[in-house]
């Protein structure tokens, strides 16, 4: 996490920020405090995109969207102000590294806690599936390993599809190489069939610490998703029948979410998780972030007082920096994708 800027938000609605998580092209991501004391993820859109009305629009959808799919095993939209000057939207916080934080640390994982974080993301997309909606991003830096079990983050380009309109219309990405399924790079609907094939990528990164599909620019990446079979190196048994099964080029080849559970976790994947489902080192690391946490103080520079982007539209672009990480002490559990 790095420090507050000078030219940064302090307050965001009823949020006290107290450093910087991370930023995009849309936006950046903070991590706040409510006045009950509650540890929460601020994300706030560059303020020139406040003034698109088709971006408004598109990031109230998202916000609804992201309220309607909270569950066991996804971020929770606690608050959020679509009709702010510059637009924001706070979720949940947890304590944990993104599954890209956490394989670059330790390396692939073992096969219990592949099952375990397998069950969990298929449950969470059987529940977003149920109400409509493809979450179309599924990939390593969108899941969070939490001692309470995986969390599916970002919601952002989920959409209804009973018609919402496309929002490759406004130039957004609609996925990430390497983890997109066949028919969203030929642009062909995707249906729920896609976030499968994209949850058999992250299940076999998780296991083997490689992505199943590797090249060395995006062209290379979207061409062998198409047209060439997974690399999944050492994965092997069930685990590796079920991932194979997930990346049939064939949407109606694979097994839906709900088949992907039962397999991993007959009697449920709160029951693994249960068990302690984190490596050693994992758990280690996510406790040392969650001692972090309590002991935080804000940055505040007490002298300028407080910049509220959320009442004024007369701040400006907040600059541009390479996305921060949390190293060692959490994530954010975010439901809205507006920063890539």
């Amino acid at each position: 996490m790095q420090p507050l800027g000078v030219d940064e938000p302090t307050v965001v609605g009823p949020y006290r920020l107290l450093g910087r998580l991370g930023s995009g092209g849309m936006g950046r991501v903070y991590l706040g405090r409510s006045t009950g004391g509650r540890t929460v993820a601020v994300k706030i859109v560059h303020p020139h995109f406040a003034l698109d009305e088709e971006f408004r629009a598109r990031f109230r959808r998202e916000v609804d969207a992201a309220r309607r799919v909270g569950g066991v095993w996804t971020a929770s939209v606690l608050d959020a102000d679509p009709e702010a000057a510059v637009p924001w939207v706070a979720t949940a916080y947890a304590a944990g590294p993104s599954l890209s934080a956490a394989v670059a640390d330790v390396g692939a994982l073992p096969a219990r806690s592949v099952r375990a974080l397998g069950a969990g993301l298929a449950e969470a997309l059987t529940a977003v599936h149920e109400l409509g909606l493809v979450h179309r991003d599924v990939k390593p830096s969108n899941v969070l390993l939490t001692l309470d079990g995986p969390l599916l983050i970002d919601f952002g380009i989920a959409r209804a599809t009973d018609g919402t309109a496309s929002l490759t219309s406004s130039g957004v990405s609609i996925g990430s190489p390497g983890y997109m399924s066949p028919e969203q790079i030929l642009g062909e609907s995707a249906t729920g069939a896609a976030d499968v094939f994209s949850l058999g990528a992250v299940l076999a990164y998780a296991a083997t610490g490689e992505a199943p599909f590797r090249g060395d620019s995006s062209a290379a990446l979207l061409y062998r998703v198409v047209h060439e079979q997974p690399e999944l190196g050492p994965l092997d048994g069930d685990l590796r029948s079920l991932v194979e099964a997930c990346l049939a080029k064939d949407p109606g080849a694979r097994p839906t979410p709900g088949e992907v559970a039962r397999r991993l976790a007959p009697e449920g994947a709160a029951r693994l998780v249960a068990g302690g489902w984190l490596p050693g080192a994992l758990v280690e690391q996510v406790s040392r972030g969650a001692v972090r946490l309590l002991n935080l103080e804000t940055a505040q520079d007490v002298t300028s007082g407080p910049v509220d982007f959320s009442r004024t539209s007369e701040a400006g672009p907040v600059p541009g920096s390479v996305a921060g990480s949390v190293a060692g002490a959490g994530a954010v559990a975010l439901g809205l994708s507006l920063i890539h």
